[in-house]
């Protein structure tokens, strides 16, 4: 699962609201490490975005 939001979170990172909807998905559906594999990732990887990364990451 976290390969599949990986890539769907590529495909949308064009549009601002889409990406905080599928962050918020990929967060809710991912258990354990994975979020917090999913959180280094986006931070790496898409710092245009680093409010709605702030705010949907707040609790971890």
């Amino acid at each position: 699962m976290l390969e599949y939001f990986k890539t769907v979170l590529s495909k949308v990172s064009f549009d601002h609201k889409l990406f905080e909807k599928e962050l918020k998905k990929a967060i809710k559906s991912l258990i354990g490490d994975d979020v917090m594999i999913l959180r280094e990732w986006c931070y790496t990887h898409f710092n245009e975005h680093r409010l709605v990364l702030n705010t949907c990451f707040a609790a971890y």
